[in-house]
């Protein structure tokens, strides 16, 4: 099924079509992973050489926090246009 809807929109293997709110909602899962890291390694920079067990266990729970949507995310074919009943 979705070899021949990538063939009627003449695609070619190299190119896939999603949806517009699933990309937002992708891209939406990237910023808040992008400032986990950037805050996880704001953190380890202000707890100096040695850093406590506790601040390490609050920045990884911050990343893995911030991991789990894209981790569970599954993206889907668009649903195909209805026909044209014409």
């Amino acid at each position: 099924m979705s070899r021949q809807r990538a063939a009627d929109l003449e695609l070619s293997e190299n190119e896939l079509v999603i949806a517009r709110e699933e990309l937002d909602a992708l891209h939406d899962d990237l910023y808040v992973l992008a400032c986990a890291v950037a805050d996880a390694e704001q953190d380890l920079e202000a707890a100096g050489a040695r850093p406590t067990v506790r601040e390490l266990q609050l920045i990884v729970r911050g990343l893995l926090d911030a991991s789990r949507p894209l981790r569970d995310r599954e993206l889907s074919a668009p649903a195909a246009p209805a026909a044209n009943s014409s």
